[in-house]
């Protein structure tokens, strides 16, 4: 892509009009043509493939809690102070379901349209989404890195690690995982599974608790307890998994770096291409894209987004904001 092209004018004093479906079709050129394809993706992707947190979906899973509560999207749920740990693992059950465990019609379709995109090409997926949708599309794991944790782990609570010094193993923060303990804690609840295996809430709400019992709280194997993999603080932890899931990606970063010109390394086309990345961690994925982008001279910068669809002025003339709904802008490319 060569072109000063953005949505957001005041990204660049050279900015021309184009249209939305050139956009689209710029897009798909920088696709074909790209060497590879370095996906980030915000929490916006998973907004387009229609795994909201408030709305229709929150009041068909959690009326109950907004009623008693006054909580209005799953959210501010997760940071809402229940008044004992029952309450509490009964709300993160449900929340980890929903949006971890429980099949999407809607969610598997965008991602597959997506994977459908990027296969054939040397790709890969750096994302602050822990709902695990691009496995569930068939992403190849070893191309993925979540680096904000799992809605399908546990991991060990700060104050706790390491209470056995004599025991290494023990000592060290670790992850669990809880898909298991998610079915008990929704079954105690009244939530019932029909013959596909889904769960859903019961037909009377009446029939539906808010709590779970005392002894299904999650603990590890030691009886100690255990909270969300989800960066929260800077005792998140990265176990084995992440810190794999970290070399591959460095890997690719070194694999694709367009500011070497070693012949054994030549500058690559390569296309970052950033989906539904808001500004709350721009740290993760938008600044790097930015700065990868200005050093490579083949790179291309495309960020898809309603909101946040901005191209800086250092990198106008191969970048493209496209101010649209991610769901429509991967089906019009996979047409």
């Amino acid at each position: 892509m060569r072109t000063n092209a953005t949505t957001n004018a005041t990204a660049s004093d050279t900015t021309i009009d184009i249209t939305y479906e050139e956009k689209i079709q710029m897009l798909r050129t920088s696709i074909d043509e790209a060497d590879a394809i370095l996906i980030g993706a915000g929490a916006g992707l998973s907004t387009a493939a229609g795994l909201t947190y408030s709305g229709e979906r929150f009041e068909k899973y959690f009326a109950d809690f907004a009623a008693e509560y006054g909580i209005q999207d799953m959210y501010s749920g997760g940071f809402y102070p229940f008044p004992d740990e029952e309450t509490l693992w009964a709300w993160w059950s449900r929340h980890i379901y929903v949006n971890r465990y429980m099949p999407s019609d809607s969610a598997t379709c965008l991602y597959t349209q997506l994977k459908n995109l990027v296969d054939g090409k040397d790709y890969f997926v750096l994302t602050t989404n822990v709902d695990h949708q691009f496995q569930n599309a068939g992403f190849d794991k070893e191309r993925l890195f979540y680096t904000q944790g799992d809605y399908g782990l546990f991991e060990t609570v700060p104050e706790q690690r390491g209470e056995d010094k004599t025991d290494a193993e023990n000592a060290q923060p670790r992850t669990y995982d809880n898909e298991e303990w998610v079915s008990a804690a929704l079954e105690a609840q009244g939530w019932v599974k029909n013959d596909a295996g889904i769960y859903a809430p019961p037909d009377d709400a009446q029939d539906m608790s808010m709590r779970i019992p005392s002894h299904l709280i999650p603990r590890d194997e030691q009886g100690r307890a255990v909270r969300m993999n989800l960066r929260i603080d800077g005792d998140f932890v990265e176990d084995a998994g992440w810190h794999a899931a970290a070399e591959r990606y460095g890997e690719f970063l070194r694999r694709t770096d367009g500011s070497r010109s070693l012949e054994d390394s030549p500058a690559q086309r390569v296309l970052y291409l950033e989906l539904g990345v808001g500004q709350n961690t721009p740290s993760i994925i938008t600044y790097p894209f930015w700065r990868l982008t200005y050093d490579n001279p083949l790179a291309t910068y495309v960020t898809v987004s309603l909101d946040d669809a901005y191209v800086p002025h250092e990198i106008a003339d191969r970048g493209l904001g496209i101010d649209a709904d991610i769901a429509q802008v991967l089906s019009q490319l996979s047409a």
